[in-house]
């Protein structure tokens, strides 16, 4: 069966488009506590794989080794939008761990923010891998292999140890005892396919690290402790992901991924929330996950957070002719945790 519609545009007085998909909601003892589709098809989280993709740099002691501090972190987290708060810092990592942006695997990507493109645009000045939104990632796995001196060359390839460890550290969390499918990534690292609930399964053991031994819950800590305290980091300017976390206060860090994927992670009920939209429409996963938070009570107020609940939708004269909102079954479903 179809999955049910969870975001519906409205034009008018008509519903003009829809996006179905799949949500779940894990606690900490592995619990599905609120899920809506399909939660068992084998779906690839993309880059909201990325808190635990960084799980080997801190575990391996890396992090450690070469003093990182949680801005680190928190870009090794990121889907950024390549600005120079990001360019900067994750420049001066990549020298400080002997390596340069011709190390990264991920190829050049346009900056994401508007200023900063046109300021490159009017200056000659082209991307570089650097400005890969997954640069941060990159050099996190470029950092546990020197760390462990062994080849950076090749890193990003799904034999290496580096995705080895973070393939290992994914089905331990999600519980998933056999080798899981592999794809290769927009930025040429592996993303491993799952099912949308034991995403949410893997989540909550970063949300409850009490769960873990402790050198996988003292990794778990510092990932969400460092997506918390720099979420235009983990993003960029105006991005929904640092609106969001902003507007939880600390109580909550989510993280988007490509083809309408979107991750959470709640520290305080010790919950993960995956979800997917199928027809992969990044528009309908923020809205989708701005609803699952404010059911949680953790949306918050903050205008550009909540402009994600109901997002209007304008013409050209920016005239609003309708709005982005959850659909009924994602509305009125109940969520008790």
């Amino acid at each position: 069966m179809a999955n049910p519609i969870l975001v519906e545009i409205t034009r008018g007085s008509l519903v003009e488009s829809v996006h179905r998909g799949s949500v779940a909601i894990a606690n900490a003892e592995g619990e599905i506590v609120f899920s809506l589709g399909d939660i068992e098809a084998p779906t690839y989280p993309r880059s909201s794989l990325k808190p635990i993709q960084a799980l080997p740099l801190i575990e391996s002691g890396a992090a450690e080794a070469f003093g990182l501090g949680d801005e680190e972190i928190a870009l090794a987290c990121a889907s950024h939008s390549g600005e120079p708060m990001h360019t900067t810092r994750v420049t001066a990592w990549l020298e400080r761990i002997g390596c340069e942006a011709s190390d990264l695997a991920c190829g050049p990507q346009p900056v994401r923010y508007e200023p900063v493109r046109d300021a490159m645009i009017e200056r000659g000045e082209a991307p570089t891998r650097v400005h890969n939104n997954c640069s941060g990632k990159h050099t996190g796995f470029l950092t546990v292999a020197r760390h462990w001196d062994i080849a950076t060359k090749g890193y990003e390839h799904h034999d290496h140890p580096v995705q080895s460890a973070v393939a290992a550290a994914l089905g331990e969390l999600s519980g998933i005892a056999s080798q899981l499918p592999w794809g290769v990534d927009g930025c040429a690292a592996p993303n491993f396919a799952l099912p949308v609930s034991a995403f949410a399964r893997a989540l909550a053991k970063l949300a409850a690290p009490q769960t873990l031994p402790s050198q996988r819950g003292n990794a778990a800590r510092r990932i969400v402790r460092a997506m918390i305290a720099h979420p235009e980091l983990v993003s960029g300017t105006g991005r929904a992901c640092a609106a969001l976390m902003r507007s939880a206060q600390g109580r909550a860090a989510v993280k988007t991924g490509a083809e309408g994927y979107f991750a959470g992670i709640v520290p305080e009920a010790g919950l993960g929330i995956s979800l997917k939209i199928d027809d992969g429409a990044g528009r309908a996963s923020e809205t989708a996950m701005a609803a699952i938070l404010d059911k949680l009570g953790l949306l918050g107020n903050d205008a550009a957070a909540r402009a994600l609940l109901n997002a209007p939708v304008t013409n050209t004269r920016n005239a609003v002719v309708g709005e982005r909102r959850p659909a009924v079954a994602l509305a009125e479903k109940s969520l008790h945790v």
